[in-house]
């Protein structure tokens, strides 16, 4: 008798001892090392433009756009391969394109791509300290890309930009290093200027 009460008394009072308030941890996120921020002057013989980009990116040239040749040999990407982002320049002439159809384009990339992800979309108009006017886009919500923007001088140049990462879009886990590469992106477009 000892031999099955005893083990019936332990097992009883294991089981009175689960019944506790649960409490669940949050999820959390790996930690991300960011670098120390510096930059570089980006200035190649015959492109349109010059700007200042970060000493931890490496700067390819893009020579396709989905299959095809660019329109132009002024397109690059900014590339982090630590953190799978990349800044993605594109340069059109004014002149054989409308302005107005380059305006359009860009704010359609903004929407069409982005409109049943993002909660918000929202253009703020800026100009920069060298004079170049353009809108920069934020969008909210697990988006491709949360950062866009383009810069003109209205007449000749019209440069636009996206960050991007390869990975799933997550607004949470994404936000400490798209808030650190979009202050990037804001140092590139305060220091570009037109060189023609």
């Amino acid at each position: 008798m000892k031999q099955i009460v005893l083990p019936l008394l332990v097992l009883s009072l294991a089981l009175a001892a689960c019944n506790g308030d649960y409490l669940a941890k949050p999820r959390g996120y790996f930690r991300i090392d960011l670098p120390q921020k510096g930059y570089q002057r980006f200035e190649q013989p015959g492109f349109p433009f010059t700007f200042e980009y970060p000493v931890y990116g490496t700067i390819v040239r893009d020579t396709s756009f989905f299959g095809e040749r660019t329109e132009n040999p002024y397109w690059l990407n900014i590339d982090f391969p630590d953190y799978r982002g990349r800044i993605h320049l594109s340069y059109k002439l004014i002149g054989p394109n409308r302005f107005d159809s380059l305006v359009q384009d860009a704010y359609e990339l903004s929407y069409k791509q982005h409109t049943y992800r993002a909660s918000a979309i929202d253009h703020k108009p800026f100009t920069t300290p060298n004079g170049i006017e353009g809108v920069y886009v934020t969008l909210r919500g697990n988006t491709a890309t949360g950062n866009q923007f383009f810069l003109t001088d209205s007449v000749r140049h019209f440069l636009r930009g996206a960050l991007y990462f390869e990975t799933t879009p997550n607004e949470d886990s994404l936000r400490p290093v798209a808030e650190f590469f979009r202050r990037d992106m804001e140092h590139l477009i305060n220091t570009l200027r037109w060189t023609r």
